[in-house]
């Protein structure tokens, strides 16, 4: 049994007392969209995406968020991202922090319980636990990426999302790739049958769906490099490559090939072949990265050579509901100059192939492309991608489509370029809209149980 998941038979007990009081006589409350009704609890921000979220302000969250942490660096950098979005010169946010830290800060937040929304970014290893605990406490939760790293974090996610119902409060997980504009396109083109046909079924040897992405170890967010913390390059703790950025490309193939639909991971996912392999990191580029001098205790046994094995890199192939996909996720110590993290996507159909670039060629922007199928009439596809773009116009102003050699480039302008931070505010906004629905699209809860399903799968098999 997984070490992190076998501490809630010694957790427990005492949540449940906690828990117990801190419902008794409480119902649960309704949102309404007002001012500052939301109270934000950031529980354990380990992980920057925690500061990301407060990027921005937004009139329906409080600006005083309540901070349990255990003590140490982390919950210091997260202040300090935070006091950077206050103190910076153009559009400053206005947060204000109200910290407790000691040992026990998972259960001083349940007993107290100031807020009505928990968020956690931080160790991956923990964090279905720290959501478990909320969700049994009427707590609404909106959690980073991944919720589970494993086979038993995964069935404890299962008896979570049952709680939530029972509470009715929301659980929600911080899907940023859709809203990035060149996948929301090349969602909104595969569902025009004039240019795309139908999709292909594709194979284990040539998947109908290809989704990769390249990150960088050391990189700059809110213009400063990162540093990130020591356990982040422990698997044990933040998840094997094959179960952290993995997420984010299971649910893009699931939210652009079956749009709204319910998905069942007990029947629909098959044929899943994983493997993994780490990335290589000297002492000098670990320092670099965490700013510590020697690699720390727990990380002493898988030194070889003097180099750490990191393994964040995972590829999985797989099937759902009878459509062969693959999804490929690299780390890497630096990006070469001028880049960043990347993606790539291509999704076959019939009549033409939608892909997204983001190389060299494209200057490490996210290009959206169209390429005509086998024996596909080109001059026709160029009429109908031409209708098509110009429908399409209505909806998202300004795009057009030009001629590149064998390709059709989809032109789209800045103004929808806002970039990856800016998505975590995006995915807050319609979160919040979620809560005041008082509930999730009914495809969410089954699909998000599907995603981590074929993560911890692939974990598993690998």
């Amino acid at each position: 049994m997984n070490l992190k998941i076998a501490e809630l038979i010694f957790i427990i007990p005492l949540l449940l007392v906690v828990i117990s009081c801190s419902n008794k006589n409480e119902s649960i409350k309704k949102f309404t969209g007002a001012d500052h009704e939301i109270k934000l609890m950031i529980l354990d921000p380990g992980h920057f995406h925690a500061g990301l979220v407060q990027k921005v302000q937004y009139d329906q969250v409080s600006p005083l968020v309540y901070i349990y942490a255990p003590e140490g660096q982390d919950v210091k950098d997260h202040l300090a991202r935070v006091d950077g979005f206050n103190n910076r010169a153009v559009n400053p946010t206005n947060w204000k922090s109200k910290i407790y830290t000691g040992f026990d800060y998972l259960e001083k937040m349940i007993s107290e319980k100031p807020g009505n929304v928990m968020i956690t970014s931080g160790k991956n290893d923990k964090k279905i636990i720290y959501i478990k605990a909320a969700i049994d406490a009427g707590i609404n939760v909106f959690a980073d990426k991944p919720m589970c790293i494993d086979k038993e974090g995964f069935e404890l996610l299962i008896k979570t999302f049952e709680a939530a119902k029972k509470n009715n409060v929301l659980l929600y997980d911080i899907m940023t790739e859709r809203s990035e504009i060149t996948s929301i396109m090349q969602k909104e083109l595969i569902e025009v049958p004039e240019v795309f046909g139908t999709i292909i079924q594709g194979s284990l040897e040539n998947p109908a769906v290809v989704k990769s992405s390249v990150h960088h170890f050391f990189k700059y967010v809110a213009g400063k490099p990162l540093k990130r913390p020591a356990w982040f390059f422990d698997s044990a703790q933040q998840g094997d490559g094959l179960v952290d950025v993995t997420t984010h490309l299971v649910d893009l193939i699931q939210w652009e090939l079956f749009p709204e639909q319910i998905l069942n991971y007990k029947t629909d996912v098959e044929d899943i072949v994983p493997k993994h392999w780490p990335t290589k990191l000297t002492l000098e580029q670990f320092s670099n990265v965490t700013k510590l001098e020697k690699f720390p205790e727990f990380l002493q046994s898988k030194i070889i050579d003097n180099v750490l094995p990191v393994y964040s890199n995972g590829e999985i192939n797989y099937s759902l509901k009878g459509i062969h996909a693959k999804i490929v996720v690299e780390w890497k110590y630096q990006a070469p100059k001028g880049g960043g993290d990347t993606h790539y996507s291509i999704i076959k159909g019939t009549k033409s192939n939608i892909i997204i670039k983001q190389g060299k060629e494209q200057n490490y922007k996210p290009e959206l492309y169209v390429e005509a199928a086998k024996d596909e009439d080109k001059e026709e596809l160029n009429k109908q991608l031409n209708i098509s773009v110009t429908n399409l116009q209505n909806k998202y102003p300004g795009i057009e489509v030009e001629r590149e050699n064998e390709y059709w480039h989809i032109i789209i302008p800045d103004k929808y370029r806002v970039g990856h931070e800016a998505h975590f505010g995006q995915v807050m906004e319609r979160y919040l809209g979620y809560l005041v629905d008082g509930k999730l699209p009914k495809w969410e809860v089954p699909n998000m149980i599907t995603k981590y399903y074929t993560t911890t799968e692939a974990l598993e098999m690998r």
